[in-house]
């Protein structure tokens, strides 16, 4: 989708230098993809310490329990 934008010049070549990027398509793509990421960490980050935690619970005992009754 072909898209106009008005970005700040200096941002977007410090931005195409730091990446790596051959062009400013790759950067920008990367940069809203490294975005979305933080934006759904930060949800994320938002449960954190709400749900319980069971430190009885062994995992390794119920994956053998899981293999045995395949």
């Amino acid at each position: 989708m072909a898209t106009n934008l008005n970005i700040d010049e200096y941002l977007l070549e410090e931005a195409v230098r730091l990446s790596g990027k051959r062009t400013k398509r790759e950067c920008v793509n990367e940069a809203l993809s490294e975005y979305i990421q933080r934006r759904k960490q930060k949800e994320i980050l938002k449960i954190f310490g709400t749900i319980d935690f069971d430190s009885d619970y062994d995992h390794k005992s119920m994956r053998r329990r899981g293999a045995n009754n395949s």
